[in-house]
């Protein structure tokens, strides 16, 4: 089953992009504060934020993926937020990215608690990790408020990071992690 359609809270709700969203997609990813602490090269053009929606299988190869993060009071693209599996590691990491301007508004927290939720209550993971860079002191606080602690510093795609876990207190019976 591919779960298209993601967490909902109170300010927020969780869907796949579409091409009516490469714009805000665009202004994400081509924003220089906004990846700065990503490791991925900012994007270059209109046409490549189309090119990577339309490319984008996880919701098709393992059922989630990365959603848009779209503000209910608005109907606005804010950012992204999800699950991604990482076929290397075998892990399931959460992850969230947001426009500068909804920056220290509690969105990134709400959106990580919740899509932490998803990840245990509906698909069942045993464990979801999430990869900070150490200067990322914002996002550091965010893992930890959503109760993920740090097991140390480890290398990623060739980028030092702090690896978080968080478990799932109640796992299914045979769940598995994808």
């Amino acid at each position: 089953m591919a779960y298209r359609e993601g967490p909902q809270t109170r300010r927020l709700l969780h869907r796949a992009f579409d091409l009516g969203d490469a714009e805000a997609f665009f202004r994400l990813n081509s924003d220089q504060e906004v990846m700065k602490f990503t490791g991925e090269p900012l994007l270059s053009s209109l046409k490549q934020a189309s090119e990577a929606i339309e490319c984008y299988t996880d919701f098709e190869r393992y059922g989630f993926g990365r959603w848009a993060c779209v503000e209910k009071q608005s109907g606005r693209v804010i950012g992204f937020s999800g699950l991604k599996y990482l076929p290397d590691l075998d892990e399931v990491d959460v992850g969230y990215r947001l426009m500068p301007e909804f920056w220290g508004r509690g969105f990134a927290t709400e959106a990580c608690a919740a899509c932490l939720e998803f990840g245990f209550r509906t698909l069942q993971l045993k464990e979801i990790i999430a990869m900070v860079i150490p200067a990322n002191a914002a996002s550091i606080g965010v893992v930890r408020k959503c109760g993920m602690r740090c097991e140390g510093e480890v290398s990623y795609e060739g980028i030092p990071v702090l690896r978080f876990v968080k478990t799932n207190s109640s796992p299914s019976v045979g769940g598995a992690a994808v």
